[in-house]
């Protein structure tokens, strides 16, 4: 009997830093950067990157349910991201770069409400809240060929090493369970 495969689509700002972290997780089949949240249909990467589409920088996760679980996605998500501030994360500016789930059930819709509730509730005495986008899944456009894979491909460009290394280095550190061996 083959393994049920399940879908779940984040965004955390820019799609190479949210695929790196995501592909080494255990049970995640694949990780495909692409886009997904607004209007315009065939999104280039262009047009996207300038804020006139109204799409997000988002992967697409399939993964096997029986080796890691929505809720683990969902801790990692939380973890690797500043889901408090609203259209940025770090350097990478604009709408495209918001946090956001875009969720493939109503299962997937509960667990997310639920997550971003109790994360709300303990940065409540910090006063911050989530601001993560919910929404349901639409249609996901694939990113251009030379997105994937990109932190694995261009790991010593300054952008690799200043920004997606310390997010792997935390997900190794902090999540050693669930990184593949």
């Amino acid at each position: 009997m083959k393994n049920k495969v399940e879908v779940a689509i984040f965004g955390g700002g820019c799609f190479w830093c949210t695929e790196a972290v995501f592909e080494r997780l255990k049970g995640v089949i694949s990780v495909v950067p692409g886009y997904e949240g607004g209007t315009k249909e065939n999104p280039s990467y262009g047009e996207v990157f300038e804020g006139k589409t109204g799409h997000a920088e988002v992967i697409r996760i399939d993964f096997d349910p029986n080796q890691i679980s929505y809720e683990d996605l969902l801790t990692v998500f939380f973890a690797t991201h500043d889901p408090t501030t609203p259209n940025r994360q770090g350097a990478d500016v604009g709408t495209q770069y918001r946090s956001i789930i875009l969720y493939t059930s109503e299962w997937q819709k509960r667990a997310a409400e639920a997550y971003m509730k109790n994360l709300n509730d303990s940065l409540f005495k910090e006063g911050k809240s989530v601001v993560t986008e919910l929404k349901p899944h639409t249609k996901f456009y694939e990113a251009e060929d030379y997105h994937r894979e990109y932190y694995r491909k261009n790991s010593s460009q300054a952008y690799c090493r200043t920004v997606i290394t310390p997010k792997i280095r935390k997900l190794e550190k902090e999540f050693v369970e669930l990184v593949k061996s």
